[in-house]
């Protein structure tokens, strides 16, 4: 395995959107071993902007001009899930070490095609489900795995966020709904909680706040909900929704045989206000950049350290593929109105 265990890594952000920021940000003075060292997006006003923003002078519009860049050890990538597959292959054949937001790929076929790629040329592969690092999903799946609530029997998991999709979202061939882009994080968080791959799921959908993509996109959905079935046998149950705006709305409820646990909060702080003339109110939390900024910069360095000291990553490509597999199921099921398996 060829490491660099004895070198400050040197990293490129390949996209430079809101969540490939956070990312940077981390590397650029958060990360002990490492530091981001070029940036890359297609369009070169960002580009210049997050290269000034990091205190670095190399961007680019085109990631194939960082492949031969020996002081590039490894990239994380946030671009439109449809351009994953070619990335992740022309990276691993470069030998840069690869951490690859969520979701991983548009099907199950691209994502064993990155998998086969990164293990022939021995590189890393992390898939960016941060939950698995935040404290208190973590603190969640110590309860649940001591005994706290008996025996797991349903997860209901949720993720509603408030903004208006981009116009790219509405086009399900190029980001597969609202099941991968906004629920791709409940679904690996039901497997990890469950400890058990997804059997078969039953799903349902619509457009309810965009009437705008409906003639151009009819399959395009906003809400969904999807029921399934455990392999060993626990029930779950996840909702997603887009431009909700009253919020970011992201929790967990596990039910056992002798209890529950609730993960998440919607207060945005810890304050709450009492008057006269409104009653009582809390701010609700805006956004997720804000809620899961630690779980950010854990799984970042998470993701160092596995590089530097060769170890595996803590959320594999299979990781990544099975939430693909079951978001392939969902959109059967939301496609055909029965119950698909999860191949």
């Amino acid at each position: 395995m060829w490491t660099v265990c004895g070198k400050e890594l040197g990293v490129c952000l390949i996209g430079c959107g809101r969540a490939g920021m956070i990312h940077a940000a981390n590397y650029k003075n958060r990360i002990p071993g490492a530091r981001i060292t070029a940036v890359v997006d297609v369009m070169e006003a960002s580009a210049r902007a997050a290269a000034q923003e990091l205190g670095i002078d190399r961007c680019y519009t085109d990631y194939h001009e960082i492949l031969s860049d020996d002081a590039i050890d490894a990239v994380i990538i946030v671009a439109p899930t449809d351009q994953h597959r070619q990335i992740v292959l022309d990276c691993a054949a470069a030998k840069k070490h690869i951490f690859c937001e969520k979701p991983m790929a548009m099907t199950v076929g691209e994502c064993d095609e990155m998998i086969e790629a990164c293990e022939r040329n021995r590189v890393k592969l992390q898939i960016g489900f941060m939950r698995r690092f935040d404290a208190s999903f973590l603190e969640a799946k110590r309860l649940l795995d001591s005994g706290a609530i008996g025996d797991l029997v349903q997860i209901h998991s949720n993720t509603r966020g408030p903004s208006k999709p981009r116009p790219w979202m509405y086009d399900l061939k190029k980001s597969n709904g609202i099941l991968a882009e906004v629920n791709s994080h409940d679904i690996d968080a039901v497997r990890w909680m469950a400890g058990s791959d997804v059997g078969s799921v039953y799903a349902v959908a619509g457009n309810f706040r965009n009437p705008e993509a409906r003639a151009q996109y009819p399959d395009y959905y906003d809400s969904v909900l999807m029921n399934g079935t455990m392999k060993n046998g626990v029930h779950f149950s996840i909702d997603g929704a887009a431009f909700v705006q009253y919020g970011y709305d992201a929790r967990m409820e596990l039910i056992g045989t002798r209890g529950k646990i609730d993960i998440g909060r919607t207060d945005r702080d810890f304050v709450r206000c009492t008057t006269v003339e409104s009653g009582q109110s809390t701010p609700f939390v805006r956004s997720w950049m804000t809620l899961f900024l630690d779980a950010y910069l854990a799984e970042d360095t998470s993701f160092v350290q596995a590089v530097k000291n060769d170890l595996p990553t803590q959320i594999s490509g299979t990781d990544g593929r099975m939430a693909v597999a079951v978001v392939e199921a969902g959109n059967r099921s939301i496609a055909r109105g029965q119950v698909e398996l999860v191949k």
